[in-house]
Parts: C-alpha cells; structure tokens; sequence
C-alpha cells in the first residue's frame, strides 16, 4: 500500500521545491496543491465556496484511487491552518490521511523575508501561473499572514499530527530538506 507525505506550511515556504527534491530521491508522485488550484482556478473564482468545494473533491479523489494503487507513494503539498479554520483543516486532512496505511506530515516554516525572496523564484512562477502576478501575490502572502496562522506553535504539531517533523529550512536547501525527511521517517 503506498505512503502519503504531506508537507505542509506558509505560502512560499518551499513546499513544493522541497516535494520535488523528495520525490527525486523516493520515486514517489508529487501532487502540489496548485496542480489543482491552477485547474480549478480556470473555472471558477478563487474566492467562491465552489472552488474551494471543487478542489477538496477533485484532491479527495485523487488520494482515493491513489491509496488503492501499487505505487510506493505521493507527496502532497499545501498550507494548514492552525487558526480559526483549524477544526475543518484536521478534518480534511485525516479524510485524506485515514486511506493510507502510512502517512507522514512535514512542517516547514522560514522567515518571512526569505519567503518574500523565493516568493519570486523561477521554479515557483514556472509551476504556479497564479503566483505570476507578483504585486497580488505579496500582497495576499502578506495578508494571509493577518487572516491564518500558517505554521504551528512549539510543540503543537506533534499533538495534532502522528508521524510528525517540523524544519526551519531558511538556511537548508531543498536537497537537504528531502534527505532529512527521507531519513526521518525511513522512505
């Protein structure tokens, strides 16, 4: 049965380069949360409820056949809200967790100065068509920060999640982020 990898954090935190970097050394899937944020986005607006529901379905349901398939596993990537929206964040993830036998959550967090630098990355603006627009994007990471508490108090995260590792990785590259969450939890 395969293993599900969930890296969670603020928006421009590394998720994604990191998902590569783990799923380069692993061989397991990548699914990054704007692979159907970019989708949905296409057709309905970003800050309507059918979006939002729209997106949780289509990811729901890729998880669903992927925990039946032989592949070794997948890495999903996106924020978790340890906020005001906490309660429904919890429930969707363990939904989307309670289907593998294995899963894993990977924290990570950085100043918000290096996340206003790589807000701005080639590799980012390659793989998130939203995140093009620079002036909207700073401003809504910027924002998130007032409205989300995007990265967890010490020692939450280890409350909330089984098979839990949190890294600051402002001064980790990608590659090393990889291999420590690879030999963590022994992928």
């Amino acid at each position: 049965m395969p293993k599900f990898i969930q890296i969670i954090g603020p928006q421009a935190v590394g998720k994604m380069t990191v998902g590569q970097e783990l799923a380069k050394i692993t061989g397991y899937k990548l699914l990054y949360n704007h692979m159907t944020i970019e989708m949905v986005r296409l057709i309905f607006d970003y800050d309507k409820e059918v979006y939002r529901k729209m997106n949780s379905i289509i990811r729901y349901d890729i998880f669903k056949e992927f925990s039946k398939s032989n592949e070794k596993g997948i890495i999903f990537t996106g924020c978790f809200d340890f906020g005001d929206n906490f309660k429904k964040e919890k429930e969707e993830t363990d939904k989307w967790m309670s289907l593998f036998e294995e899963s894993y959550t990977v924290e990570l967090e950085t100043t918000l100065e290096e996340r206003l630098r790589r807000n701005k990355t080639s590799n980012r603006l390659e793989y998130k068509a939203s995140k093009r627009d620079l002036e909207w994007s700073e401003k809504d990471l910027l924002k998130s920060i007032e409205k989300h508490r995007l990265n967890s108090k010490p020692g939450e995260g280890e409350k909330i999640f089984k098979n839990y590792l949190k890294i600051d990785n402002t001064n980790i590259t990608a590659v090393d982020t990889a291999k420590m969450i690879k030999q963590k939890f022994y992928l």
